[in-house]
């Protein structure tokens, strides 16, 4: 009886094996099997016992001969896949929720993130459940995200779950069967911290073309311009900078955004790392939790011009209706808002080519 290349494969998942080669022989616990023939091996030691960092990868036709193991493998499945799945306290890492959200919405005393590092079992529940959501968090990481760079992990937050999709694992086929249609929806509203790195590195790497974006750091300008009365800030604000500042999070709770933005070239290679330690899965999740609440506080701040005018009506509130000059006072405000947009006009050039020459200025000096 043959078996199915499927069946088969799925009963390899996860199990230690030994695999021997023309050059030798290695023992790993098998995490992919690709369609091109290549198996991807983790906690990979060698015939000497020296153990190799990370993932491995090999070609079907090195392979003289496969063995399993006499370990218990599943236990080493049980083990690999609850380190997967891990949880973040609201209470010390979103401590603003409650000042945010009504007492029914706060039921969740857990952030859940999850690794999406394969298709048959998790991804596909994820991305139906992403679907249903109307505003999200996105984040990425990798080597040089940007249109040259590698993306490596490609983070997506709702509510009170956070996604880490294994871009280097998953391939361009993880974008066809349905990031490239959450990331490309417009009714799906994404929240990013400066989605200009992210944006080039889809478009290049995958074709895809975000849109419907909210760019946080963008309103963090917008929002010191209007209360300064018209100034820009010397430079743009990095996301833990933001989120200090307009969420009032402890900036002990933000030191591990600070280091990750401040990893050399080499450094930056351990996204490459498979499988991926927890403590830097929870650092990618903390990159994206904060997002969703932050929209909401950068709304309040750039409505500001809108209630002052809202605040006006509200002034004329003691007048009789029939006293109301409804013609002229609609008059008087359109002739000011032509006026103002004639005043501005100039000005708002000059904002946009001034923010995107410091915020270029930024991206050279990091």
């Amino acid at each position: 009886m043959v078996i199915d290349d499927v069946q088969f494969f799925s009963t390899l998942k996860g199990k230690r094996i030994k695999l021997t080669l023309r050059t030798g022989s290695y023992l790993g616990v098998v995490q992919r099997i690709n369609p091109n023939k290549t198996l991807v091996l983790a906690d990979v030691s060698g015939s000497n016992g020296c153990r190799v960092p990370g993932t491995k990868v090999f070609f079907g036709h090195e392979i003289l001969n496969v063995e399993f193991t006499k370990e218990a493998n599943s236990h080493d499945r049980n083990t690999h896949q609850h380190k997967l799945k891990e949880q973040l306290k609201v209470e010390k890492f979103q401590p603003y929720r409650k000042t945010i959200t009504s007492d029914d919405d706060d039921d969740e005393e857990y952030i859940n993130f999850e690794v999406i590092d394969e298709f048959h079992e998790k991804f596909g529940s994820a991305v139906m459940h992403i679907k249903k959501q109307h505003v999200i968090g996105v984040g990425a990481e990798g080597v040089e995200v940007f249109k040259n760079g590698r993306l490596c992990w490609l983070q997506i937050a709702t509510k009170n779950k956070v996604y880490l999709f294994d871009v280097l694992l998953l391939g361009a086929r993880a974008f066809k069967n349905g990031l490239s249609m959450i990331l490309e929806s417009k009714h799906i509203l994404k929240v990013i911290h400066d989605c200009r790195a992210i944006a080039g590195c889809l478009i290049t790497q995958f074709g895809v073309k975000l849109a419907n974006i909210f760019d946080t750091q963008v309103a963090d300008v917008m929002s010191f311009y209007s209360e300064t009365g018209g100034f820009l800030p010397d430079r743009v604000s990095t996301l833990q900078e933001v989120v200090s500042l307009h969420l009032k999070v402890p900036s002990s709770q933000l030191s591990t955004l600070q280091i990750k933005s401040q990893l050399t070239k080499d450094e930056k290679e351990m996204w490459y790392k498979r499988p991926c330690p927890v403590p830097l899965l929870k650092v990618m999740a903390l990159s994206v939790i904060h997002l969703q609440p932050l929209r909401l506080v950068l709304l309040d701040a750039l409505m500001t011009d809108y209630m002052a005018l809202v605040d006006s009506y509200l002034n004329c509130s003691y007048y009789e209706p029939d006293e109301l000059e409804h013609v002229s006072m609609v008059g008087r405000i359109k002739t000011k808002q032509f006026s103002l947009k004639k005043k501005k006009k100039k000005k708002k050039k000059a904002i946009f080519n001034s923010f995107f020459c410091f915020s270029e200025k930024m991206n050279h000096q990091s």
